[in-house]
């Protein structure tokens, strides 16, 4: 099986971070997540992160750090690479254009929120101040 690679973005201003819930009709519908998605053939990460993240959001990001990367298969889904990058900035305020919410949430009640399985591990790290 193929590995698709997965881009999200951690977007934070005034110490919170932004975080996208799935439309209930999806996969892993209500589920929470942060912005980005597939990476296209011939398209590097962060290109394929701030593509996301204009369509999702209408923002113009500027990618830093890639903060963490990690293999994770969903059962019966062919496995994912997925990659988090710091989001340095933006122009632009954050529009929810595909998602059922969009909230800004404190570091330390992330691993409150029901994100999606394949994020727990980054989001318990992210929580804890550690990579």
């Amino acid at each position: 099986m193929k590995r698709l690679l997965v881009v999200a973005g951690v977007i934070e201003r005034d110490g919170l971070i932004l975080v996208c819930q799935r439309k209930a009709g999806d996969r892993h519908g209500l589920k929470w997540e942060f912005p980005g998605g597939k990476v296209e053939r011939d398209e590097e990460p962060r290109d394929a992160l701030r593509r996301e993240l204009r369509e999702e959001l209408g923002i113009e990001p500027v990618i830093g750090a890639e903060m963490a990367r990690y293999d994770y298969q969903y059962p019966g889904r062919s496995p994912i690479r997925l990659l988090f990058f710091r989001v340095e900035s933006f122009t632009g305020t954050p529009k929810n254009r595909v998602f059922e919410a969009i909230d800004w949430a404190e570091r330390q009640t992330l691993p409150s929120i029901d994100f999606l399985d394949g994020d727990i591990d980054f989001v318990r790290r992210l929580a804890n101040g550690t990579r």
